[in-house]
């Protein structure tokens, strides 16, 4: 799919819900929602997660024309035909969101922690915006503009797969952040949209691309949704690699 769906068209982002932290700032953190959906429902469950250092920012994503839903307009990141490693893929519409969410970033504290995380169309964002991280610079090569120091994609895919081993091994840079930008990703066995196996197989082509420092985890009998465990793990994944104490105030 070329991205006609995004092409010439600007897109109007939805309404941004933030949830402020409860103790000293430590990290901020964007969260995208998946297809269809909205920022306030996640900035609910967020808000209830013992991470009392992070701020999250839970915007919403444009109405737009899906391919998947036969051009029925929906909330989506970027048009889509299908939830897959192996589909085509709207990279206008993907790098428009990718820099929404690090421009949502970008005036935030020098001393604060970036990261980005999403389910199911949120979490294939994320993973997109991960690349655009490692590579410096956007597809259309605009360069990227904030460090990001932690990924999350849950119930997703990865966008762009195809190219991504050749943008990361273009040069040194490149290589090394990709291998120090952690990511965790988890996927129920269940999922019916996002198939497992394109969960397992996008873990696969990050290893392969040099996103060395990733944790991949299955949930047995998980659907296309996320169960408590799942964001008990995110939680303690995220005070892991950023340094986050429950006890700070």
């Amino acid at each position: 799919m070329s991205s006609s769906g995004a092409r010439g068209v600007r897109r109007e982002y939805g309404r941004t819900y933030v949830v402020r932290p409860k103790g000293r700032h430590l990290a901020t953190i964007v969260w995208l929602h998946g297809i269809g959906d909205n920022g306030n429902s996640w900035s609910q469950v967020l808000g209830n997660l013992p991470l009392d250092n992070v701020k999250w920012i839970c915007p919403t994503a444009p109405t737009r024309p899906v391919a998947a839903f036969g051009g029925f307009p929906c909330t989506a990141w970027f048009d889509v035909e299908e939830t897959s490693v192996d589909g085509p893929d709207d990279v206008q519409g993907l790098d428009a969101s990718a820099a929404h969410i690090a421009n949502l970033l970008s005036s935030e504290p020098s001393d604060v922690r970036l990261g980005i995380g999403g389910f199911s169309m949120g979490a294939a964002t994320a993973l997109h915006s991960a690349a655009c991280y490692g590579h410096g610079r956007f597809s259309n090569g605009v360069a990227y503009p904030i460090t990001l120091s932690a990924i999350i994609g849950l119930s997703g895919w990865l966008p762009c797969s195809r190219t991504l081993r050749t943008k990361i091994e273009s040069s040194q840079t490149a290589f090394r952040r990709a291998a120090a930008l952690p990511i965790m990703l988890g996927h129920g066995r269940g999922d019916e949209v996002v198939t497992y196996r394109n969960g397992e197989r996008s873990a696969e082509f990050l290893r392969n691309s040099g996103f060395s420092y990733l944790n991949f985890k299955a949930y047995n009998g998980l659907g296309h949704h996320t169960i408590p465990e799942e964001m008990d793990d995110v939680s303690k994944w995220l005070r892991a690699r950023l340094g986050l104490d429950r006890s700070c105030g």
